[in-house]
């Protein structure tokens, strides 16, 4: 089992910096945010992607994905990593979701990143139905399809709560419609808990559709905020055998962007338990 540790909670620090204390702690894996200030695509000059690959080669890191969901740089006021999203009814304003995902996914091929994470879908608008938000969805992810078949760099989808996908039955209607095999599925365990499909059951069942987990873990109340794994409910041993059960060879993510106050401290905390619960289970934790 590889573990990985998402910059989305370094956001007070440089990519620079934020990938040498990522090192530094034992990961062996970095999710690099393609927002601000880490590595926005839309304004990411060449010289500048050469230096996070070098900086990324030179701590021994891989990159595990490249998290294009949030997009902190647009600062809509409502809420700073869902918008713009895929359903917004402006066609104008969820342009800008489908060019950084396309941006996103040449930032991946750049740097020789697997794939790319997006938001499924945004919130539905008060007069917008499932159906209405589904054809918008496909008509803008289409060509982000396209694309992500040229560059051969996966394009997966992130069940959230409160959003169109949130729910695993929600993400396969979709992707039957989409029919392409270049999409596949960020599963992210807390998520998964929060809308009361508790990952260790739903880990076989999603098996043959995941490309990448990430990893907090969630509070009894199954409110989404994330939590230092250990530090909630989820059944971690229960869910690492059943990754484990599906010869899952990717990476495990660890994702903690509420703690960018003390980023070092949640980082260090998730990989000892995360570790020792691999060690316990007599699983296999790899370098790369």
């Amino acid at each position: 089992m590889k573990l990985a540790f998402s910059s989305n909670a370094y956001m007070q620090f440089s990519i620079e910096e934020t990938i040498r204390r990522i090192a530094a702690i034992g990961y062996r894996g970095i999710e690099l945010l393609a927002d601000v200030p880490h590595a926005w695509p839309a304004g990411l000059l060449p010289e500048r992607r050469e230096a996070i690959r070098r900086a990324i080669s030179d701590h021994g890191l891989t990159i595990s994905n490249i998290n294009a969901f949030m997009m902190n740089a647009v600062g809509d006021p409502r809420q700073p990593y869902w918008h713009p999203g895929w359903t917004d009814p402006d066609r104008h304003y969820r342009a800008i979701r489908r060019e950084h995902t396309k941006r996103s996914l040449q930032l991946a091929a750049d740097l020789g990143a697997p794939h790319i994470t997006t938001e499924p879908g945004g919130f539905l608008a008060p007069d917008q139905t499932r159906e209405q938000a589904a054809d918008i969805f496909y008509e803008e992810l289409m060509p982000c399809v396209e694309l992500a078949s040229k560059l051969q760099v996966g394009l997966l989808i992130e069940p959230e709560p409160e959003l169109f996908i949130e729910r695993f039955d929600e993400y396969l209607e979709f992707i039957a419609r989409l029919d392409a095999p270049i999409v596949g599925l960020n599963f992210d365990v807390g998520h998964a808990y929060c809308v009361r499909e508790d990952p260790q059951v739903w880990v076989p069942q999603m098996a043959e559709h995941t490309r990448h987990y990430h990893l907090e873990d969630i509070a009894p109340s199954r409110v989404h905020q994330h939590l230092i794994p250990g530090h909630g409910a989820i059944d971690f041993p229960a869910t690492l055998q059943a990754i484990a059960k599906t010869d899952y060879k990717g990476w495990l993510t660890v994702e903690l962007y509420p703690y960018i106050d003390s980023p070092d401290e949640a980082a260090k905390s998730a990989h000892k338990f995360l570790s020792d619960s691999i060690h316990s289970l007599g699983l296999a934790e790899s370098a790369n």
